[in-house]
C-alpha cells in the first residue's frame, strides 16, 4: 500500500513547534486569528461606509460584544430542540430512500465484481467508496437546502422569535443533521460488511483418489496448491491474499472457509537503503524512465540491492509455531520492470537475506520469483544458517546491540530491474480485528460527511440553496484535489502558475519550455498569477483536505488503521467544525432575521 507522507505520532503532529513545522494546533489558532482579524476590518471598514467611521465602530462593536457573551451562554437545551426539528425535517424528505438505494447497489453488484486476484480489494473499495459518494451526496442536500427553504418559507420568523440565539440555529442544524447521517451510515456499514463476508465466502474441494492431488478444487476463480508438512498435517497454501485451514475426517478431507481473505495488517517498517551496481551505498535506485519517485530501482545480474533496517528486533515480533519453532514474519511487495519481455510467464528471479548491520554476516540466500505488485510472505526461522552453512541464531547472532536487523532483496536475471520503496517490505506483527478496522474506515467517512454537513450549512446562512450548494461542492472538489492546489499556488506543479497554464494549453507548448518573448504581455501574465497564486495559497491554508480522510485504501490492501491517523482526523474534524460554526454564526447575524 503506498503511503508517501511518513505519519507522526500524534502529540508530535498536534503540538510541534519547532522553525522546521508547526503543530497543528498552532495552525488552527492562527488561521482562527488570521479569520477573526480580517472579518473585524471587513466589518469596520463597511460600518465606516454605511454610518461613518464612529457609529460604524460602534456597531461593530455590540456585533463583537454580544457574540462574546452567546457563545459563553449557548444553552444545551435550546440545541437540542433545534437537531430534533432538523431531524424531522430530514425523514420528511425520505431520506431512508438513500438506505434502499445502497441496498439495491449491493444486490446487483456482485453480478459485476468478478475478479480472480486480490477480490477482498475489489470488494472493500466499492463499498467504502459507494457509501462515501452517497453518503456525502445526502448530507449535502440535507444541509444545503434547510436554512435557504426556511427563509423561503419564513418559517425561521417563528424560531427568531422564541429566546433562541444564532449560534443554538447554527449547532443544531449541525446535530441534528449528523444525526441522520450517523444512522444512515450505520445501516450502510452493517450492509457492507455483511455483503462482503458473503461474497467472499467460498470453499473448495479435494478430490477423493489414492494419492493426495497437488492442488484444490477450482473454486471462486482459483484453486490452492496442496502441501503436507512433515507432521502430516495437510495446508492449502497462500494463494490471492487468503489461505485455507485441511482438517482430515476419516479418508476424506475437509476445507475451511477462507482464513484471511479479510485482513488487518499491523506492520513494523524499516528504513530503506541501497547498493548500486558496484555495491557501494547510495541514496536511492536507479531510474527507469517513471517520472514518479515513489519507487526506485535495482539492477538485476549485478550487486545492486535493496537493504531495509528495522529496530526494536526482540521476540516480541517471532511468531510462536509450537513445535516448529518461532519465525520472523516477512512480507515484501516487488515491482518489476523488464527491458525484455521474453516469455512474460516466465517470473523473474531474486533472492532475500537476512543480515547483521554493520557486518558481513548473512544467511543463506532464499530464492524467490517475483510476484509482480502482489504481497509476498517469507517466514524465517529462529535456528538459520549462514552464508558458510555455520549455524546461527536469528535474534542472538543477526540482531546487533542496537536492535536492528537488515533484510537485503537482489535481482537475479541480468537486465531486469525490481522497484521498492520504504513500505514495500515490513514485519508483519499480529493482525488488528477485520471488524474494528473496518469500522474505523467508516468512522473516517463519518468525518467527512460531518464537514460537509458544516460547510453546507455555513454557506446556507446567507446564500441561496442552490448558490450554496455550489458554493460547498466546489469547497469539496477543492479539498480532493488540494495537493494539486497546492501545487499550482507554490509553483511546485510544472506549467507554472493559472494563467500561465492557460497559455502554455492553448499554445500547445510544453510545461518545461521558457518563454522566449518576455514582453510586456509576458511580465503581466507573471503579475496575474503571482495575484492568483497568493489568493490560493491563503485559500489552501483553511482548505480541509478531504483526501487524508480516505482510509478505504488500508481495508482494500488489508492493512490496520492507525488509531494514531483516526486521532488526526477526528481532531481535523472537530476544528474544522468548530471554524466553521463560528463563520455561520457571524454571517447568520448579518441576516435582518437574526438580529
Amino acid at each position: 500500500m503506498i503511503q508517501e507522507k511518513p505519519l507522526l505520532p500524534y502529540w508530535e503532529w498536534f503540538l510541534q513547534f519547532d522553525a522546521d513545522r508547526w503543530g497543528a494546533l498552532w495552525h488552527f489558532f492562527i488561521s482562527l486569528f488570521i479569520l477573526a482579524a480580517v472579518a473585524l476590518l471587513l466589518g469596520l471598514l463597511i460600518g465606516a461606509i454605511l454610518y461613518g467611521p464612529v457609529k460604524g465602530g460602534e456597531k461593530v462593536y455590540r456585533v463583537v460584544a454580544n457574540a462574546m457573551r452567546e457563545m459563553v451562554a449557548f444553552s444545551p437545551r435550546r440545541i437540542w430542540a433545534i437537531a430534533k426539528v432538523a431531524m424531522q425535517e430530514a425523514l420528511r424528505r425520505r431520506v431512508l430512500v438513500a438506505v434502499v438505494v445502497f441496498v439495491l447497489l449491493l444486490l446487483f453488484a456482485g453480478w459485476f465484481l468478478k475478479t480472480d486476484r486480490e477480490p477482498a480489494k475489489l470488494y472493500f473499495s466499492f463499498v467504502l467508496t459507494a457509501t462515501s459518494f452517497l453518503g456525502l451526496f445526502i448530507a449535502l442536500l440535507l444541509a444545503v437546502f434547510s436554512l435557504p427553504n426556511d427563509f423561503k418559507n419564513k418559517t425561521i420568523y417563528t424560531i427568531v422569535t422564541k429566546p433562541v440565539r444564532a449560534g443554538d440555529i447554527i449547532l443544531g442544524r449541525i446535530l441534528g443533521f449528523t444525526i441522520v447521517g450517523s444512522v444512515l451510515l450505520a445501516i450502510m456499514g452493517t450492509c457492507s460488511y455483511i455483503f462482503v463476508n458473503r461474497a467472499l465466502s467460498h470453499t473448495h474441494t479435494i478430490a477423493a483418489q489414492a494419492e493426495l492431488p497437488e492442488s484444490t478444487s477450482y473454486d471462486k476463480g482459483h484453486s490452492h496448491p496442496l502441501l503436507v508438512r512433515e507432521d502430516g498435517t495437510v495446508v492449502a497454501e497462500y494463494e490471492h491474499n487468503h489461505d485455507h485451514a485441511i482438517t482430515e475426517r476419516g479418508d476424506r478431507y475437509v476445507v475451511s472457509q477462507p482464513l484471511s481473505t479479510m485482513q488487518a495488517r499491523v506492520p513494523q517498517g524499516g528504513k530503506i537503503s541501497f547498493l548500486n551496481r558496484q555495491g557501494a551505498p547510495v541514496a536511492k535506485g536507479v531510474s527507469v524512465g517513471k517520472e514518479w519517485g515513489y519507487r526506485s530501482f535495482i539492477e538485476g545480474g549485478t550487486q545492486a540491492a535493496a537493504i531495509w533496517t528495522f529496530d526494536d528486533i526482540d521476540d516480541s515480533v517471532l511468531i510462536d509455531e509450537g513445535d516448529e519453532g518461532q519465525f520472523l514474519p516477512i512480507e515484501l511487495v516487488v515491482r518489476v520492470f523488464r527491458t525484455w519481455k521474453a516469455d512474460i510467464e516466465t517470473p523473474v528471479e531474486g533472492i532475500i537475506q537476512l543480515k547483521r548491520p554493520g557486518s558481513d554476516l548473512k544467511t543463506q540466500p532464499e530464492f524467490f520469483s517475483a510476484k509482480d505488485a502482489t504481497i509476498d510472505r517469507k517466514f524465517f526461522p529462529r535456528k538459520l544458517v549462514d552464508t558458510n552453512n555455520e549455524p546461527i541464531d536469528l535474534l542472538d547472532d543477526l540482531v546487533n546491540e542496537d536492535g536492528q536487523i537488515e533484510v537485503v532483496v537482489q535481482c537475479l536475471d541480468r537486465a531486469q530491474y525490481f522497484g521498492f520503496a520504504q513500505g514495500d517490505c515490513y514485519i508483519h506483527l499480529r493482525d488488528a480485528s477485520p471488524a474494528w478496522n473496518f469500522f474505523k474506515a467508516y468512522l473516517s467517512i463519518w468525518i467527512q460527511m460531518v464537514l460537509v454537513i458544516a460547510i453546507a450549512v455555513m454557506a446556507s446562512t446567507i446564500l441561496s440553496g442552490p448558490i450554496a450548494m455550489l458554493f460547498t461542492v466546489s469547497f469539496i472538489l477543492l479539498g480532493f484535489q488540494r495537493d494539486f492546489f497546492v501545487r499550482v499556488a507554490t509553483d511546485a506543479q510544472e506549467g507554472g502558475g493559472p494563467i500561465e497554464a492557460l497559455v502554455r494549453l492553448v499554445t500547445h507548448m510544453n510545461l518545461i519550455s521558457d518563454f522566449k518573448n518576455q514582453n510586456i504581455a509576458y511580465k503581466l501574465m507573471v503579475f496575474v498569477d503571482d495575484v492568483l497564486q497568493f489568493a490560493m495559497r491563503t485559500l489552501a491554508g483553511v482548505l480541509p483536505d478531504f483526501g487524508e480522510f480516505n482510509t478505504a485504501r488500508y481495508v482494500a490492501y488489508g492493512f490496520n488503521i492507525p488509531a494514531n491517523q483516526v486521532a488526526q482526523q477526528l481532531t481535523i474534524g472537530v476544528a474544522y467544525v468548530i471554524g466553521l460554526a463560528f463563520v455561520g454564526y457571524f454571517l447568520l447575524r448579518n441576516r435582518e432575521v437574526a438580529k
